[in-house]
């Protein structure tokens, strides 16, 4: 198969890349920047508009964008702009290209996320029951606006023109890979670090997926022409943040975790130039669709799959 990713650059970006390269099928990253990768082909696009790029559309079995600017910042008016044009533009740019190709990929796989879902504790938001947010009473702003970004997102992807190409918004959980500058690599450097315990109290819940059920669910997506619309990618145990924690402490052989606040957080979310709801907010959510189509995760329990992916975390650091 060829596999287009625009916005293949970053760390989900790698994993799929590597994925897909590494069982033999032609991999094209769209990116800012050249030179990505030497294993696989790099074309330089601007992630807003038509150009040479869209020749790769045409004829590509899959697509697959992750174009989106990082959320790891303050939400300020300029970063709010361009999370959300970094979102809508590259998506357009995308549709219009699939849908002028004369030979248009049979998928699309569009990134989402599971933050489009409400802050609760209550039950599980999977596809068809699952409340989307905004709604809840008292929520913070920032928290609002990133649920007004990701409807826009699928929003966009409903929109465009694309008859002949299958579209997925995949509401997806946080990767858990071993790779450097990863989320799991900075949780498994703060638990290290005794950094690691509860977060205002930890009932909040985490919604995570480990990298290699994230493939494995990508290829089921490619081959199950039934799935459309939206599918949360995650597995099917999210737990509390003080549980979630105190696993990855076990894994990790480090007995202490020092909690932190909420005013500790958000005057450390200040100083490190990001925002408190990657932390704080209960992101409570489950596969429904894929489970339903007879999906089967091998690493479907934190505990276990914290173990493993601190083995090759440390692997990958006495290299």
């Amino acid at each position: 198969m060829k596999i287009i990713l625009p916005g293949g650059s970053g760390q989900v970006g790698t994993i799929l890349a590597r994925h897909f390269h590494a069982r033999g099928d032609e991999v094209v990253v769209l990116s800012r920047r050249a030179g990505c990768s030497a294993k696989w082909r790099t074309i330089v696009w601007d992630a807003a508009s038509r150009g040479p790029w869209t020749r790769e559309i045409d004829g590509a079995d899959v697509v697959i964008n992750l174009v989106g600017r990082s959320v790891n910042c303050r939400y300020n008016a300029a970063n709010r702009r361009e999370i959300l044009s970094s979102r809508i533009d590259s998506t357009r740019a995308v549709g219009e290209a699939i849908g002028q190709a004369s030979h248009p990929p049979r998928l699309w796989l569009q990134s989402s996320t599971a933050t489009i879902y409400a802050h609760r504790f209550d039950a599980p938001n999977d596809e068809v029951s699952g409340i989307i947010g905004g709604a809840e009473p008292d929520i913070p702003d920032t928290w609002k606006f990133s649920i007004d970004v990701a409807q826009a997102w699928e929003r966009e992807l409903e929109a465009a023109a694309t008859p002949h190409t299958r579209k997925v918004a995949m509401r997806s959980a946080m990767v858990m890979s071993p790779d450097k500058g990863g989320i799991f690599d900075t949780l498994a450097t703060l638990a290290r670090r005794g950094l690691g315990g509860n977060a205002a109290g930890g009932r909040q819940y985490v919604s995570w997926v480990h990298e290699h059920d994230f493939t494995r669910a990508i290829d089921f997506l490619i081959a199950h022409e039934s799935l459309a619309g939206p599918v949360n990618t995650c597995s099917p145990h999210p737990l509390p943040y003080s549980t979630f924690m105190r696993e990855l402490r076990r894994a990790m052989g480090v007995r202490i975790g020092l909690p932190a606040t909420k005013l500790m957080l958000e005057v450390g979310a200040i100083f490190m130039r990001t925002e408190t709801e990657l932390v704080l907010k209960s992101r409570r959510v489950v596969p429904g669709r894929l489970l339903a189509a007879g999906f089967g995760f091998t690493q479907p329990d934190w505990a276990n799959a914290a173990k493993e992916l601190v083995t090759r975390w440390r692997q990958s650091r006495a290299q």
